[in-house]
């Protein structure tokens, strides 16, 4: 009979396995007998947890609340990881296992800071990573303080999410254990990850994050940072991106805090070449003792490098992540691409869950065309893009001709190069002209059929909606949900798609034709602000219902709950499934009227100034010209219910949206598997809650290539030819307005232009925002440089003097808002984020499409 488990353990002792130290353990043990440089430290083994759970029943105790455990009901994960960690609390911690804890902490030496982490027997593991599933509390001083930080370590062994994720791997919970890592903190000036592969395709070669302080804000995804690719097999470095790094994480004499990085550091790179090197060789040293490509937290303190943690790479190849579906469509040839005014509906990396109800939609509009075959959009990197090779060869067969292409459709593209640049897609001409011409045609008849239609569907959409996810939360039976999808889910998809596109078909042309015959009338400013205003019945356009109900909340005119009925189903990420509408959070409605507070400039006040503008331009013209005042009423009467329809349509599909995402969640509850059902398509998830599990292989690669493309940056606005999302991000030199993949454009010149979005002059600090969550930085007056603005952001409008945006075109969100609003705005350029830092002085002039860099005061 071999010998006890020490309570205590040496970081590097032979016999340190899984089983006794956790998986993190064990790997960092391994790392210090082959001689990495370690912080040093010492394991709180197996044998303690399990001494402290074996006193006072307190292990039957714990399966005793488990026993209630349901894991298709988030609210009984709640209620017993609650009541584990009372227990937990309750009990005190073995005089023998605190006086091993006491001792092996003063030897590191005097009030040592320690970091204190979680290593559990299931983590870190082939199959099984748990990686953020415990809890890990750094910076602790004190024999007291850590053996607290042990005791909540111990504890987080069944945090509802642990218990959740052990649960749907069907880990019992009797057979789980876990040991602590206790570690002298690395008062690191620089850290972050490494990974011996590219995570995003595989690719050989070092990709390293990095960023100034602690690495908790590199490894939490909370910072842009550093990124440095070194070939494998030459060891040199490949390219050097410097990233914004706007936070860092920092320790002070009692804990770690994120703070805003030193504006010198924010532009600096944080490692030389010969440190990005450096990094790589040690990431392949730690790779060859593995046995496989690993990723590695590492950390930089006077000079020294020090390892944190290593474990094998968990990411995916997304090209072999999802047979039968592509997440780079750009690979396919030499294309010309554009996410002009559909990047601010589409702005994130979409789960293959959203993905299938853009397949489900698209197929329905009008715009971008598509046969089988020969799509007008696709993805690139996970991100929604228009196929304009495609698109305007296609639209060719109908009678459009590329340059009216380019004329009718470039406020909704965007900038696109000359119509000679732009390369053609290859088709088989009278194969898809007897495709394409039947095709329109049923377009056509549909969106006839939904005009008629249109006044009553959106009269009666909310309540339809909300009758609907009320049926779909009261559903207990897997194959009674699953029939809702044909029998109501999906016909609401549908029927909301219609609506939107009807409302494109019939004012489509109009939207895009009258702007500029009326401007050719009476000029730029005045037809902005004549276009503006459109409201029927006291309603205005639906952009504007969010700003304007919520300067009706702050008033006390409407109450909280009738603000989040009506616009909580709108959002920054409305068309994405797998992220909660505003109205899921219970605070939502507070933290707008924070947003709007400390501002003397209300939106209905900015809509009254804009009104009376208004009435003095009509006035003016019809004492002037009272023909021509006669034709510019015409042209916007013809154009005003065009617009409200569009923006009404698009309401309703986003409230479709949410009624589809409540179906996802349902049927992961009811078939306890949470939130990978945002991992498959719509079909697949009918398909497996009619008992067919084979979908559910395919969650782990796609969750991977998900994650992975989604911790890059935005990519550009235009993109032709094959486009590595990776590489691009990756290159010192790239730009966020075009790429081409065989000659890189000239530079940009020292002015930054884009579309006219709102007429008006001001002047006044940028503040560069990347995210909607980082809007209430913006502080009153300042100028809101951001790459594309959608319903999320409305509420932060009436802080600007003016917006700019890289992704826009007249008839996007930017321009319509700030229209309505008087607010000047400069749309599409391309490059202002990367060519505007926080804080300069700038000049927008919305009537031109100009933004212009002063000298400071």
């Amino acid at each position: 009979m071999g010998a006890p488990t020490p309570l205590v353990m040496a970081l590097d002792e032979p016999g340190a396995a899984p089983g006794m130290v956790g998986g993190k353990g064990a790997s960092l043990a391994r790392l210090v007998r082959a001689g990495f440089r370690v912080p040093p430290g010492f394991h709180v083994t197996t044998s303690a947890y399990l001494d402290f759970t074996r006193r006072g029943g307190l292990h039957e105790r714990v399966l005793a609340a488990m026993s209630v455990v349901d894991v298709s009901d988030p609210a009984t994960l709640d209620a017993a990881s609650a009541r584990i960690g009372d227990l937990f609390a309750g009990q005190p911690m073995p005089a023998s296992t605190a006086a091993a804890i006491a001792e092996a902490y003063a030897g590191l030496g005097d009030d040592v800071p320690v970091a204190v982490r979680s290593s559990a027997t299931a983590e870190d593991l082939p199959g099984l990573s748990a990686a953020g599933q415990h809890d890990t509390y750094l910076n602790v001083h004190g024999e007291t303080a850590v053996l607290d930080a042990v005791k909540r370590c111990w504890a987080s062994l069944w945090s509802a999410r642990a218990i959740g994720y052990r649960a749907r791997r069907g880990v019992e919970p009797g057979k789980v254990s876990i040991a602590v890592v206790v570690q002298q903190l690395v008062l690191a000036e620089a850290a972050g990850v490494l990974f011996t592969v590219n995570p995003v395709g595989g690719a050989r070669e070092v990709v390293i994050s990095a960023n100034w302080g602690l690495g908790e804000s590199v490894v939490a995804g909370d910072v842009t940072p550093d990124v440095a690719v070194i070939d494998r097999a030459s060891g040199t470095l490949v390219s050097y991106q410097v990233g914004t790094k706007e936070t860092m994480t920092a320790a002070d004499s009692s804990a770690t805090r994120a703070t805003d990085t030193p504006s010198d550091l924010r532009s600096a790179p944080v490692l030389s070449p010969a440190r990005a090197v450096e990094l790589a060789q040690a990431g392949l040293a730690i790779e060859k003792l593995y046995g496989e490509p690993v990723d590695v937290e590492w950390a930089l303190a006077a000079g020294e490098l020090s390892v944190v943690q290593a474990r094998p790479v968990t990411t995916a190849d997304p090209s072999a992540a999802t047979p039968g579906e592509q997440w780079n469509d750009s690979l396919g040839g030499d294309y010309l691409w554009s996410n002009g005014n559909l990047g601010e509906a589409l702005p994130d990396v979409m789960t293959p869950a959203t993905w299938s109800f853009v397949e489900l939609l698209m197929a329905r509009m009008p715009f971008p065309p598509s046969l089988p075959g020969y799509r007008g959009y696709g993805q690139i990197g996970g991100r929604f893009y228009v196929n304009v090779s495609m698109s305007i060869s296609l639209e060719a067969l109908i009678g459009i001709s590329p340059r009216r292409f380019a004329r009718l459709l470039g406020p909704i593209l965007g900038k696109l190069p000359p119509v000679g640049e732009i390369p053609r897609a290859q088709l088989p001409r009278w194969k898809a002209i007897r495709l394409m011409v039947p095709r329109a045609a049923a377009l056509q008849r549909r969106a006839h059929a939904s005009r008629k239609r249109m006044p009553q569907f959106l009269a009666g959409a909310p309540s339809r909606c909300e009758r609907l996810r009320a049926e779909i939360e009261q559903t207990s039976d897997a194959a009674v949900l699953a029939s809702l999808w044909p029998a109501k889910v999906r016909p609401l998809l549908e029927e909301a798609s219609d609506m939107l596109a009807a409302a494109g078909t019939t004012g489509g042309t109009m939207l895009l034709s009258v702007p500029g015959k009326l401007a050719s009338l009476v000029g730029e400013a005045d037809a902005a602000l004549l276009l503006s205003g459109q409201q029927a019945g006291g309603a205005s356009l639906a952009s504007l219902g969010p700003v304007v109900g919520l300067a009706r909340l702050a008033r006390g005119e409407i109450d909280r709950e009738t603000f989040v009925r009506r616009y909580g189903h709108r959002g920054s990420h409305e068309i994405e499934l797998s992220i909660p509408r505003p109205a899921e959070d219970p605070a939502w409605a507070d933290s707008q009227l924070g947003a709007i507070g400390g501002t003397a400039r209300d939106a209905d006040a900015l809509l009254a100034s804009q009104e009376a503008a208004r009435a003095a331009a009509w006035q003016r013209l019809a004492q002037d010209d009272p023909r021509k005042a006669a034709t510019a009423r015409r042209l916007v009467a013809r154009w005003a219910p065009a617009a409200r329809g569009r923006e009404a349509a698009r309401s309703e599909v986003a409230r479709s949206v949410w009624v589809a995402r409540d179906w996802v969640r349902r049927a992961g509850k009811l078939t306890g598997h949470g939130d990978d059902l945002f991992f498959l398509a719509l079909p697949e998830t009918s398909s497996l809650l009619g008992g067919n599990p084979a979908p559910l292989a395919q969650v782990p690669g796609r969750r991977a290539a998900y994650e992975a493309y989604r911790a890059l940056p935005p990519y550009p606005a235009l993109i032709r030819g094959p486009f590595d999302p990776v590489r691009w991000a990756a290159d010192p030199n790239r730009r966020s307005d075009y790429y081409e993949e065989h000659a890189r454009p000239a530079g940009p010149d020292d002015t930054i232009t884009g579309f006219p979005g709102a007429a008006g002059m001001a002047e006044g600090t940028a503040r560069v925002l990347r995210t909607p969550e980082d809007a209430t930085q913006l502080g009153d007056g300042e100028i809101l440089v951001t790459t594309v603005t959608n319903i999320g952001w409305t509420p932060v409008f009436p802080r600007a003097a003016a917006v700019v945006t890289d992704v826009g075109a007249p008839l996007s969100h930017a321009a319509i808002v700030a229209r309505e609003l008087g607010i000047p705005a400069v749309v599409g350029c391309g490059n202002a984020t990367m060519r505007l830092r926080s804080g300069d002085r700038v000049r927008v002039d919305g009537s031109n499409g100009t933004v212009e860099v002063l000298p400071q005061a």
